[in-house]
């Protein structure tokens, strides 16, 4: 994939949940010893509507520190790594694709 896309990236495991505010303290502590490196509530839903649907998804998270609370800030830009999220899901779509 760094081929593909010039490397620069973190790659790592997510922790996906429909409920992050009532996650509990061993909950979080038990994902932070497992390495998990960011949450996210995006890929819950999508992988729900997998399998109901019994289709295969693939989710692509573009996880940053920031919550969208000010202003425009939902908008990462391209100094915030938009365009490579972006190179990173077309060369894997190519590489799905075959």
């Amino acid at each position: 994939m760094d081929q593909l896309i010039g490397g620069g990236s973190g790659f790592g495991a997510t922790w996906t949940t429909d409920a992050p505010y009532r996650e509990t303290e061993q909950a979080i502590t038990d994902a932070r010893e497992r390495g998990i490196l960011a949450v996210e509530m995006e890929a819950a839903s999508l992988y729900a509507l997998a399998t109901a649907q019994a289709r295969a998804i693939v989710c692509f998270a573009h996880v940053t520190n920031r919550m969208a609370v000010h202003g425009e800030d939902f908008e990462k830009g391209a100094e915030d790594g938009a365009a490579e999220a972006l190179k990173i899901a077309a060369a894997a779509a190519t590489l799905l694709n075959g």
